[in-house]
């Protein structure tokens, strides 16, 4: 199965403002192996960049003045992401902003949903982790996915993180305890995603010769000073 890890920066927070596309960082996975193929892609908006969108992730209109403009890489694109799942955190916003960028080329380019599947890892994490943080950042830190480079977004930085995020949540072994142990079974359902089934089992803690030797002894002194009522040594006699 085919499925792309996929990230955007951009110009603001809203395509209908006008706000466009200023970085595209895409991360190939085959059955969940990554294949080392990327797509990475700066491109120039042609507008200014809100103040607020560059103290994050610091591009500039002066170093994007030369980047090619999403027309000019739009099939490379689709070639890149057609017939794959997408794999996206807070899919709406980055789809939003891909379709929008297809509108402005016409409707013959369609809909990033006429090309590829879309899967929002913000919606598995919040189920997975209601009433929680579910940013990258925090997800990072609940998977022990090494961010330390993070400094600012970038697309494919984030891209690349994300897919460990995203193997992380989908994957893995739960934890063992003393009271149970839990076997996580991963099947894939109809969409490629693996779904963990939990079966809990009791742990029978057997005693050793020596425990059961001084076990017994402190029960015939219990049976000699209750006057041979010990009702654990008339229990294991019924």
């Amino acid at each position: 199965m085919k499925q792309i890890v996929l990230d955007t920066e951009t110009t603001g927070l809203e395509p209908k403002q006008g706000h466009r596309i200023i970085e595209i960082g895409c991360v190939e996975l085959i059955n969940r192996r990554e294949t080392k193929r990327n797509f990475h892609q700066y491109l120039n908006p042609e507008r200014e960049i809100d103040d607020g969108a560059y103290n994050v992730h610091g591009l500039s209109n002066e170093f994007l003045s030369d980047k090619p403009r999403f027309a000019d890489i739009a099939q490379d694109f689709i070639d890149f992401i057609k017939d794959s799942e997408l794999i996206i955190h807070n899919a709406p916003f980055d789809v939003g902003f891909i379709n929008s960028e297809l509108k402005l080329m016409g409707k013959k380019w369609g809909q990033v949903e006429d090309y590829c599947k879309v899967f929002d890892t913000l919606l598995l994490a919040r189920e997975k982790h209601p009433g929680q943080k579910n940013n990258l950042d925090a997800l990072c830190k609940r998977y022990d996915v090494d961010n330390s480079n993070r400094d600012l977004h970038g697309a494919l930085l984030d891209a690349e993180i994300l897919l460990d995020v995203y193997l992380g949540m989908t994957g893995g072994q739960t934890d063992l305890s003393l009271e149970q142990i839990e076997i996580k079974k991963s099947n894939e359902n109809e969409n490629g995603h693996e779904t963990n089934k939990k079966i809990t089992k009791e742990i029978i803690i057997e005693p050793t010769k020596t425990e059961l030797s001084k076990h017994q002894l402190l029960l015939e002194s219990i049976q000699e000073k209750s006057g041979g009522k010990c009702i654990w040594i008339e229990n294991e006699i019924d």
